[in-house]
């Protein structure tokens, strides 16, 4: 008969057999850890990006405006005597020439009208001769006593009537022959002439009816409002020294037309309205400019810049670098850190392909020029100076052979 099994041994082996795989287990997993942690963690990527180092400069500070150009001198064609339109004597829309014939008016009555007064002329003088005939005939009488004191008082008084009617009559003469002339009208200035505004069979009255207009087009006139902001901002900073003014009359002006093409002459400031325009709220100033080609025209619109003022300490950097957000614009700056940081710029204009920045920069400052779309605030960059070829970064580090 075989012995029974003892229970109680059989129990005991198998819980240490168990034990010592758990053990085991335990082992094994401790060690696949351990092979783990040696591992490095691939290394995060830095972003490489261009900068440029704020400086100040000085520049030149040519504000630019809308003009309107004008004739420097319009002149009002009106006859200075009431006729009958005869003749138009010139082209219109042409140019003229000083002292060209424009208008002829009848001339016939103002002809009479010296003949006239010629005949008055005549008759006074005769007049006048016989006064004093009669004056030389009674003074040596009145020595004699064959005459009165009366009648040489009477005679002296017959000479100086007729030589007042003498006087009288030549200045009817003379007001006959500029009525006579001005039946002619002929251009007063060079320049451009407008259509008519009366034509042959008209009745036209002394003075008041207006014929027609000749435009002095060279030199021309621009005329530019500026606004009373930029006035007041201009006055501050010449007062502060961020800008040099050599004087308002010391401007100049550079044209632009509206297809963009740059007049070739330089204007000159001449006219700075005393005060401020009510209705816009702007000072008016004229600048005058050579128009020999008749390039401009009265009314055309163009683009003013001024020239002849500096900006000191002026902040210049890229467009491209400039952003726009919710707030405003903006750029990335990187901080000493090495890291990038959000600040806010007031861009107020355009230099070229670089915009003008009037604060939120300071000198030394590295602004974010390329690699704008590959950073973000905080983000650890390497900087390198823009123009130069960036090195291209590793994708991943490789992990240590297990």
């Amino acid at each position: 008969m075989q012995p029974e099994p003892n229970l109680s041994l059989i129990t005991g082996r198998m819980a240490a057999r168990i034990a010592s795989h758990g053990l085991a287990a335990l082992v094994l997993m401790w060690s696949i850890g351990c092979k783990k942690e040696a591992v490095p963690a691939p290394a995060r990527n830095v972003a490489q990006v261009e900068v440029v180092t704020v400086a100040s400069q000085t520049i030149p500070d040519e504000p630019e405006f809308i003009g309107q150009a004008e004739a420097s001198r319009p002149v009002e064609i009106r006859s200075q005597v009431t006729g009958l339109l005869k003749a138009l004597l010139y082209q219109e829309g042409r140019d003229v020439k000083k002292g060209a014939p424009l208008y002829q008016i009848d001339p016939v009555p103002f002809q009479a009208a010296v003949a006239m007064a010629k005949a008055k002329i005549a008759e006074a003088e005769a007049r006048f001769v016989q006064a004093r005939q009669d004056l030389a005939r009674v003074k040596p009488l009145l020595a004699q006593q064959a005459v009165s004191q009366k009648d040489v008082d009477d005679a002296m008084a017959g000479g100086l009537a007729a030589r007042a009617l003498l006087q009288g009559a030549h200045a009817e003469l003379t007001k006959a022959q500029f009525d006579l002339d001005n039946t002619l009208i002929t251009s007063p200035i060079d320049g451009l002439i407008e259509r008519s505004h009366y034509y042959e069979g008209r009745l036209v009255s002394a003075q008041t009816d207006l014929l027609t207009i000749v435009h002095r087009v060279d030199p021309m006139y621009v005329v530019v409002s500026v606004p009373e902001t930029f006035i007041l901002k201009r006055r501050r900073d010449i007062e502060s020294k961020k800008i040099h003014h050599p004087g308002v009359y010391q401007l100049r002006g550079q044209l632009t037309l509206m297809d963009d093409t740059v007049y070739p002459h330089e204007g000159v400031l001449d006219l700075l309205d005393p005060g401020l325009r009510t209705e816009t709220g702007s000072r008016q100033t004229r600048i005058t400019f050579p128009n020999p080609q008749r390039l401009l025209l009265p009314g055309q619109f163009v683009k003013v810049r001024f020239t002849g003022d500096t900006k000191t300490d002026a902040i210049l950097i890229p467009q491209r670098a400039v952003l726009q957000g919710p707030q405003g614009p903006f750029v990335y700056v990187v901080n000493r850190d090495e890291k990038i940081e959000i600040r806010a710029v007031a861009a107020s204009d355009w230099k070229g392909d670089q915009w003008f920045i009037e604060r939120g920069l300071s000198r030394g400052d590295r602004v974010v020029v390329n690699g704008l779309m590959k950073i973000g605030p905080g983000a650890p960059v390497k900087a390198v100076s823009w123009g130069v070829a960036p090195v291209p970064a590793a994708d991943s580090v490789p992990s240590r052979p297990q």
